[in-house]
């Protein structure tokens, strides 16, 4: 599904979420040796399972440690994907945020310049880009990615880093625990009560994780092989064929073969909802999405069958 880059080391960061997870146990099996910065907190029972070709690494905090780190691993890349998303923030949440989405990174940059590592493949969203502005943020999450950008930038102008940026539209596929659309409906479906919903006319751009992960990959290959136009791109992994909350569920309900007891309409649109997508967007060089949006519902399905 993604080109053969051979033997190679990464960082990655994020390995505990929904895509860092994919991406982690894809490079795995691929024979990378893929070593994975997480939060001393995390859980990482699903990443021990993947072999003896993954290190976890608990972070506790400094620059000094996180040099240490990147030294000791000396990747031929970095993988970022770490971060804390909140759709609509409260007043708690501003300082880890920032710390998770801006600080932590910038640590990891700083010690990539400290330790001759000069690949970066980073992790935006199209929620920078409200109503389809080259700069808008949806939300404070919006904001400290596109905060983080510019950190980026300081750093592929300062010193010999190259960097890919690669701007996520919604992603979803198996192994998802995030509580998001499929998850509602797939209690939904279990047990029929009632799920309140918007209107449903919202367009949602939804990617599969074997094409999201087929994306990471491309763009890693562009950095390892020096490809790259610029020290800096930025790319959007779109499915290019956004659909409405309500055909998606449509699509869900044929998939099913049952109708789902959905109240259009009952609750109100969030702040700032997309109704439309960002669709001035460049795609990875080389890649297009695969897996359609009914597929790959029938293989959600069926794996929680």
């Amino acid at each position: 599904m993604n080109p053969d880059l051979g033997t190679r080391t990464a960082i990655i960061t994020g390995a505990t979420g929904f895509v860092g997870y994919h991406l982690t146990r894809h490079l795995v099996a691929s024979g990378w040796t893929v070593h994975a910065i997480v939060r001393p907190q995390s859980k990482t029972l699903s990443l021990l399972q993947m072999g003896n070709r993954l290190t976890i690494h608990r972070f506790y905090g400094s620059t000094a440690e996180m040099i240490e780190l990147v030294k000791e691993i000396k990747p031929d890349i970095v993988f970022h994907l770490a971060s804390l998303f909140l759709a609509q923030h409260q007043q708690r949440d501003v300082v880890p945020m920032i710390h998770a989405n801006l600080t932590f990174g910038t640590q990891l940059l700083e010690a990539m310049s400290a330790c001759g590592v000069y690949r970066f493949v980073n992790t935006g969203t199209s929620w920078q880009h409200y109503e389809n502005k080259s700069y808008s943020p949806v939300c404070l999450y919006a904001s400290t990615k596109q905060a983080f950008e510019s950190v980026l930038t300081y750093y592929t102008e300062a010193t010999p880093l190259q960097a890919a940026t690669l701007k996520l539209f919604d992603t979803y596929g198996p192994l998802d625990a995030r509580p998001k659309l499929f998850s509602l409906l797939q209690k939904t479906a279990r047990e029929q009560n009632p799920l309140p919903m918007s209107a449903g006319e919202q367009l949602i751009d939804l990617v599969y994780i074997d094409d999201v992960v087929n994306a990471y990959c491309l763009a890693a290959e562009r950095l390892l092989e020096g490809k790259t136009a610029q020290k800096s791109e930025s790319f959007a992994v779109s499915s290019g064929n956004p659909v409405t909350l309500k055909g998606l569920v449509s699509v869900y309900e044929k998939v099913l073969g049952k109708t789902l007891p959905i109240q259009w309409g009952a609750r109100p649109y969030r702040p700032r909802e997309v109704m439309t997508p960002w669709n001035r967007w460049e795609p990875v060089p080389n890649w297009l999405p695969l897996i359609d949006l009914e597929t790959g519902i029938r293989k959600i399905v069926s794996h929680v069958g």
